[in-house]
């Protein structure tokens, strides 16, 4: 059967698709909420086609494919499969993942801190990240430096401005006392901002990008738009980071579109357990005595809840997190002595709402109540 063929015979369901070259290598692996059609697309010829995609195009001889259940199963083992298998195809067609820290030291008079590192030291200063994009880190890093002005390029001298204090770049952090002070508190402001707690800097950067563009200048307008673009890149992977740090016990129902549902069972950033149950086939009691049984065999009472999030986590959360806030997803958080009363009333609820979605598919008479 040549590849053509191959691909007319895929099912149109979720899954993980692996490319692989004439010595029977993986080069590339991919996911798909369709494979049919995600997979058929590489046979087809397109203008819109990157030179990348042709290259691996010109290397396929042929493919297999993992059927998943759901997208999100799709997402979380494409993600473990190119950490295990490390496909040519996939680091080339990627961004290298160079991970990036944002650092911020207020200790001492001249020992402040604002800068890129690729390490998190056991110390006082704050650390912000691991990020996976590089380029977003420095850009927002520099852009937050040159709004405050403190962009100081000789910060350890006293009495002694620096050059970029004449280019309007340095409020004068290396020869004034109060400039140090005042660079204290910006740095605060962006530590707040980071942690989700005070967006006024945004407020203000929106302000000003606003005036700008009714001032027709366009270039300072886009310059704020990427700067904020950047800022909310961060601050949404601190939302990730702390959500997942929090390693708190997750209850996920999906809806299929074969009238079951998926039980997922999520602790920080890992899947635990999961298991697909055809809706006609139980009562209400028995899919509640179901998760209630899986909750308390995979959820321990486990009273030290945080976990640290590293450069090998980043992936995985991020799926999770992002798939927690998708339209398809219903889900409850249990609380980490969750073996209570309060903690079967949202099983019980969680089991009503998704229900009621997969249910309402169904014809009464197939419906166990």
């Amino acid at each position: 059967m040549n590849l053509k063929e191959k691909v007319k015979n895929l099912p149109l369901t979720p899954g993980v698709y692996l490319m692989e070259d004439s010595q029977g290598n993986i080069i590339y692996v991919g996911k798909a909420k369709n494979l049919k059609n995600r997979v058929s697309s590489y046979f087809q010829n397109s203008k819109a086609h990157s030179q990348k995609v042709k290259k691996l195009k010109a290397n396929i001889a042929d493919f297999n494919y993992i059927l998943t259940d759901t997208e999100f199963e799709a997402f979380m083992l494409e993600c473990k499969l190119i950490r295990k298998i490390k496909p040519t195809f996939n680091r080339m067609m990627k961004n290298p993942k160079s991970y990036s820290y944002i650092l911020i030291q207020l200790d001492g008079n001249h020992h402040q801190k604002f800068e890129i590192t690729n390490s998190v030291k056991k110390d006082s200063k704050h650390y912000f990240g691991p990020y996976t994009s590089k380029h977003f880190v420095e850009k927002a890093v520099q852009r937050l430096k040159e709004f405050f002005q403190i962009s100081c390029s000789n910060p350890t001298h006293k009495n002694t401005p620096c050059l970029n204090y004449s280019l309007g770049l340095c409020i004068g952090i290396c020869f004034q006392e109060t400039a140090v002070e005042q660079y204290k508190n910006i740095l605060n402001k962006i530590i707040d901002l980071l942690n989700g707690t005070n967006t006024s800097i945004l407020e203000e950067m929106e302000q000003k990008m606003v005036a700008a563009s009714l001032n027709y200048d366009f270039e300072t307008a886009a310059k704020y738009r990427d700067t904020l673009d950047a800022i909310h890149s961060l601050i949404y992977k601190e939302s990730v980071i702390e959500f997942t740090e929090a390693n708190k016990n997750i209850v996920i129902l999906e809806p299929l579109e074969d009238n079951s549902n998926k039980l997922f069972l999520i602790k920080g950033n890992k899947v635990l357990f999961s298991k697909k149950f055809n809706t006609a086939d139980y009562y209400m009691e028995q899919l509640v005595k179901i998760i209630k049984t899986s909750v308390l065999t995979h959820f321990k009472n486990d009273t030290n809840t945080h976990i640290e999030v590293s450069r090998n986590d980043i992936d995985e959360a991020q799926i999770i997190y992002s798939y927690l806030k998708s339209s398809t997803c219903n889900y409850i958080v249990l609380p980490v002595n969750w073996n209570g009363i309060d903690s079967y009333i949202k099983i019980e609820d969680l089991l009503t709402n998704t229900l009621d979605k997969t249910r309402s598919n169904l014809a009464p008479s197939t419906t166990k109540s």
